[in-house]
């Protein structure tokens, strides 16, 4: 009887750990958005319903999730924001859509974004975002596309972007960036004018001939 009685508590305690493991990932998803919505100011409140103390984030307004209740978009383009970007965005290992686009974000990409495995679209245009485009990125396998125009980012074009077989749409116009324009892997057919607008960003490599750190001292 005691075996049987322990073999019906594992039985009980694997099936609880099974029913609770969505949930406890969700939350942690809700802690990660949660420490997002701390570090940004809301004048709209467009952000009220992200309320911490909910078993997941999926009713939150501007959040997506699957039928596992992991959330897989984040919709807060054109939303009067302001504040920075912090790491945690990389625990939302589901994340396949990072729309926040025209809003007035400042600080880095965190590097944590490289993070991100199934992201298809980052959207950070139109911000006053700074600093250097992180190398980690290159990660992001399943990125197709990468919009990052009108921010005030510096240094070069990732080399690690290249590899990237889906990357379909690259733009950075109208930063400070500077280099050469990667011309191969998907920048071989990325338009020029999504280049444009960074005064130290000189044009398409010439491969063995120009050096990529050209004009970035």
């Amino acid at each position: 009887m005691a075996v049987s009685a322990l073999f019906c508590s594992l039985d009980f305690a694997l099936t609880l750990a099974l029913v609770l493991s969505p949930l406890v990932s969700a939350n942690s998803e809700g802690d990660a958005l949660y420490t997002l919505r701390r570090s940004l100011s809301d004048p709209d409140n467009v952000l009220q319903s992200w309320d911490p103390t909910l078993v997941n984030p999926c009713t939150w307004f501007h959040i997506t999730c699957n039928q596992d209740n992991r959330v897989t978009r984040v919709d807060l383009g054109n939303s009067n924001l302001s504040g920075h970007l912090v790491p945690e965005l990389g625990k939302l290992e589901h994340l396949q859509y990072l729309e926040l686009y025209k809003n007035n974000i400042q600080g880095t990409i965190p590097v944590e974004i490289g993070n991100l495995k199934n992201l298809i679209s980052l959207d950070l245009y139109n911000n006053n975002i700074s600093g250097i485009i992180p190398p980690e990125l290159g990660k992001l396998k399943s990125l197709v596309f990468l919009r990052l125009n009108n921010n005030q980012l510096t240094g070069q074009i990732p080399r690690e972007l290249v590899s990237i077989s889906n990357l379909k749409v690259v733009d950075v116009s109208s930063n400070n960036l500077c280099g050469t324009i990667p011309t191969s892997g998907p920048f071989e057919h990325i338009p020029l004018n999504n280049f444009e607008n960074n005064l130290r960003l000189e044009g398409p490599e010439l491969q063995g001939l120009a050096a990529y750190e050209t004009n970035c001292s």
